[in-house]
C-alpha cells in the first residue's frame, strides 16, 4: 500500500440519469452513517436545482463509516448539466452509477457507463427504488447488459414477500438479510424454496469472474468450492481494474441496502493512489471545480493527493503562477467549515486561488504538475444573443458572464462582430435558462435575449463591367477618380478577389490598393443587407485629375463601383449549410431522421455508432438557421440522450419565401 493510501478519505461519485435517485442515495448514506439527521439537509440546496426538482451542480459532502472517512460527490445526471461533472469523474476512487428496476430505462445508463469506460474509473452499479420493482432481476440484468462494456456481475439477489422485495441473498458472503425500515437489515436464514435459486446465481457470479482467473476457472471445472476470501479478493480486483461491474439493489428512500453497499464499499473501493495515477499528479490538490460563494470569494473545490495539505499552503498553478490558499474548508452541501488542514483524499474548498480552474493541478511540490489526460471541452449546443434589459448594467453584465463562465466549464461566450451579439452558449436551452437565472439571482442583472444572426451572405447572379466616377467639388481642392471594374462571380466557396490590368498609369499605382479597398467597403454589405463573396473584381481601367486626384476619392469610386455593379445584376443569397453528426439511440432513429429533414436537412447517412450497441450515427447536412432548438427536439425525441456535433461546411443559394423574410429582418435589424 503506498504512503498516501493510509488513513486517507476515499471519494465517490455517485452518478447516473436523472431520477434515478443519486440525490436520495447520497443523504440515505448520510443519514445511515449519522452525518445528516434527516433527508434533505445537504442535498440539492441551490434555488435552481429545488425549482428543477434535480441536481443541477455538483453537491459535495461526507461521512464517517466504521472508522474511515468518505467523500461524497453528487453529479448531476442530465446531459445538460454533464460539463460539471467532467473534471471531477478522473479524481475519484470509484463511481456508483445509480439505476431505476426498469428494463425500459437501461438505455439512459450508456452514456454514463461510456464515459466511465473512457476515463478508466472502476464503478459499481445501484440499482435503486427496489421496492417498486415489478419483475425478475435477471430480466432487469439482461436489458442493462448491452449498455455496459463490461460483464454486469449480480452480487445479490432479491427475496420477496408477495410482490415485493422484502431483502436481499449476498451471494459473495451466502448470507440473506431482510429489510427493516429505519434500522439495519436483519440476517435471517436462506429460505428453503430459494437455495437452488441462490446456488445457481452465486455458481453464475463465479463463472463470471472466473473469465478473468484461471485458477479459479480450473476450481471451478473441478468442482473444488472456492474459499470466500478468494472470491472476494477477484471481485476487488477485477473491479478496480475495470473488468468486472458489481451490481448491489436497494431503496434509497427506505435506506434499504445502503448499510450493505457501505460494507461493500469499505473493502472494496480502490485506494487513493489509483486516482492520483490516473490523474498524474504528486503532491497537492486536483481542482474538480471552481466557484463563487458570496462573501468566502473564489473557492476551489479540490481533492488532496500526496500529502495533508495545511491552511496557507503555496501552490505552482500549470502556468508557473504561484498562489498561497487563503483559507480551507470542508463542504457539507452548502454548508462550509474552516479547517487547519485537509487529510489525503479528501475533497475541500480553498480560498483566495483566483487563477484556478477545474481539472488543474495546485501543486505542492514547488513545480508545475500537469494533468496526464485534459478535460475534454464539450462543444455549445444551443446559443442566445443577450442583451441588457437596463444598458447600465453593461458593465456589471461583462464581470458577471466572465464568473459564471470560470465556474461551468460547459458555458462559452463569443462576441460576434458582423452580428454586433454577444453570444452564451451552453449545452442545451435548459442549461443556459439556468445561467440566465444565476446572472439575475446572484448579480442583480437581468437579461433580454434574441436568437442569434444566421451569417448570410450575397452573391453574383451574373457577371457584369461598371464604371463610376466620384466627382466633388468644395472651394479649394476638389476630389476626382474615375474606374471602371470588371466583375464575376466565382465557385461557391472562393471569397474575394481582386486584380489589376491598369497600363499606361491611368490610375497611379500608389491608389490601386484604394481602389480595392473601396470595393471592400462596398461589398460589406450587399442590396440584400449580407456581405457579398465569391467574386472577383478586376481594375480595367480609369482616369485622374493631376490636383484633385487622391486615395480617398479612388477608394471611394471603387465603392460606387461595386455598389452600383451588384444592383445592377441583382445578388443572390447563400445561406451557411452545417454537416452534423447526430447520435441517438438506434429506436428513435427514424424518428430524428425525420426531425432532421423537416428542418431541411439533408440525410448523408446512417450507421452503427461504433462500440455503442444499440446507437445509431446519423450524418446529414442542415442550414444553420434551422440549428435553433435543435438540441431540445432531439432530447425531446431521445429519453434525453441524444446529441450531435456541427461544423460549417459550405454555402448554399436560398430562393423563394425564405430568402425574402431573411432579407427583411437584416434591413429591419439594420
Amino acid at each position: 500500500m503506498a504512503i498516501q493510501d493510509k488513513g486517507s478519505v476515499r471519494a465517490l461519485a455517485l452518478v447516473g440519469p436523472t431520477s434515478a435517485g443519486k440525490t436520495a442515495l447520497m443523504e440515505a448514506l448520510l443519514q445511515a452513517t449519522g452525518a445528516a439527521e434527516r433527508r434533505g439537509e445537504v442535498g440539492d440546496s441551490s434555488p435552481e436545482a429545488r425549482a428543477r426538482g434535480h441536481s443541477v451542480e455538483l453537491n459535495l459532502a461526507g461521512f464517517t463509516f466504521m472508522g474511515d472517512r468518505y467523500a461524497v460527490i453528487d453529479c448531476p445526471g442530465s446531459l445538460e448539466f454533464c460539463a460539471e461533472i467532467d473534471a471531477a469523474l478522473p479524481a475519484v476512487d470509484l463511481a456508483v452509477v445509480v439505476a431505476e428496476p426498469d428494463p425500459a430505462k437501461a438505455v439512459l445508463l450508456q452514456p454514463t457507463l461510456r464515459e466511465l469506460e473512457r476515463m478508466g474509473v472502476p464503478h459499481a452499479l445501484f440499482i435503486n427504488k427496489m421496492d417498486q420493482a415489478r419483475g425478475a432481476l435477471k430480466e432487469l440484468l439482461e436489458a442493462l447488459a448491452p449498455v455496459s462494456s463490461a460483464p454486469l456481475v449480480a452480487r445479490q439477489i432479491p427475496t420477496w414477500d408477495g410482490e415485493k422485495v422484502s431483502g436481499f441473498i449476498d451471494l459473495a458472503l451466502e448470507r440473506c438479510f431482510v429489510y427493516r425500515l429505519g434500522q439495519p437489515s436483519q440476517q435471517v436464514d436462506i429460505p428453503g424454496d430459494l437455495r437452488d435459486a441462490e446456488a445457481e446465481a452465486r455458481f453464475h457470479m463465479l463463472e463470471q469472474i472466473a473469465d478473468f482467473d484461471d485458477e479459479l476457472l480450473e476450481q471451478l471445472l473441478s468442482d473444488v468450492v472456492p474459499s470466500r476470501d478468494a472470491v472476494f479478493a477477484d471481485l476487488v480486483r477485477e473491479m478496480n481494474e475495470g473488468l468486472i461491474v458489481p451490481v448491489f439493489f436497494g431503496s434509497a428512500q427506505n435506506g434499504f441496502g445502503v448499510r450493505r453497499l457501505l460494507k461493500a464499499l469499505r473493502h472494496e473501493t480502490p485506494p487513493v493512489s489509483k486516482a492520483a495515477e490516473r490523474i498524474g499528479i504528486e503532491a497537492g490538490a486536483y481542482v474538480l471545480k471552481a466557484a463563487y460563494a458570496g462573501q468566502s470569494g473564489k473557492l476551489a473545490y479540490a481533492r488532496v493527493f500526496g500529502a495533508k495539505l495545511p491552511d496557507g499552503a503555496e501552490f505552482v498553478l500549470p502556468d508557473g503562477q504561484k498562489q498561497r490558499a487563503g483559507g480551507l474548508f470542508t463542504v457539507q452541501g452548502g454548508a462550509l467549515k474552516k479547517i487547519a488542514e485537509a487529510p489525503v483524499g479528501d475533497v475541500c474548498a480553498i480560498g483566495k486561488v483566483e487563477a484556478a480552474h477545474a481539472g488543474q493541478i495546485l501543486s505542492t511540490t514547488g513545480r508545475p504538475q500537469q494533468v496526464k489526460a485534459a478535460v475534454r471541452s464539450r462543444r455549445p449546443l444551443f446559443a442566445v444573443a443577450l442583451i441588457a434589459k437596463n444598458r447600465n448594467d453593461d458593465v456589471r453584465l461583462s464581470s458577471a458572464l466572465g464568473r459564471l463562465i470560470e465556474e461551468d466549464p460547459g458555458l462559452s461566450l463569443t462576441h460576434d462582430a458582423e452580428a454586433r451579439q454577444v453570444l452564451l452558449a451552453g449545452q442545451g436551452e435548459g442549461h443556459v435558462r439556468l445561467a440566465l437565472e444565476r446572472l439575475k439571482r446572484r448579480f442583480g442583472v437581468e437579461i433580454d435575449t434574441q436568437q442569434p444572426k444566421t451569417p448570410y451572405r450575397e452573391t453574383l447572379q451574373r457577371g457584369t463591367t461598371q464604371r463610376a466616377r466620384h466627382k466633388k467639388q468644395s472651394g479649394g481642392h476638389g476630389q476626382f477618380a474615375d474606374v471602371t471594374i470588371e466583375v464575376k462571380p466565382l465557385p461557391r466557396g472562393s471569397g474575394f478577389v481582386f486584380s489589376s490590368k491598369i497600363v499606361g498609369g491611368a490610375v497611379p499605382k500608389q491608389w490601386i490598393p484604394a481602389v480595392e479597398d473601396g470595393v471592400r467597403d462596398g461589398l460589406a454589405q450587399g442590396p440584400l443587407g449580407f456581405p457579398v463573396t465569391d467574386l472577383e473584381v478586376t481594375l480595367t481601367d480609369g482616369l485622374t485629375h493631376s490636383v484633385d486626384s487622391s486615395e480617398m476619392a479612388f477608394r471611394t469610386a471603387g465603392r460606387l463601383a461595386i455598389e452600383d455593379a451588384l444592383k445592377a445584376v441583382g445578388t443572390i443569397l447563400l445561406e451557411p449549410i452545417e454537416k452534423l453528426v447526430v447520435y441517438s439511440p438506434s429506436p428513435s432513429a427514424s424518428n430524428v431522421t425525420s426531425a432532421l429533414t423537416a428542418r431541411r436537412g439533408q440525410i448523408l447517412g446512417l450507421a452503427p455508432r461504433e462500440d455503442w450497441r444499440g446507437w445509431e450515427k446519423i450524418e446529414a447536412y442542415l442550414p444553420q438557421s434551422e440549428r435553433q432548438g435543435l438540441i431540445a427536439e432531439l432530447r425531446g425525441l431521445t429519453q434525453g440522450l441524444g446529441a450531435f456535433e456541427a461544423d460549417f461546411d459550405h454555402m448554399s443559394e436560398l430562393h423563394g419565401k425564405l430568402a425574402e423574410e431573411a432579407a427583411h429582418h437584416a434591413r429591419a435589424g439594420a
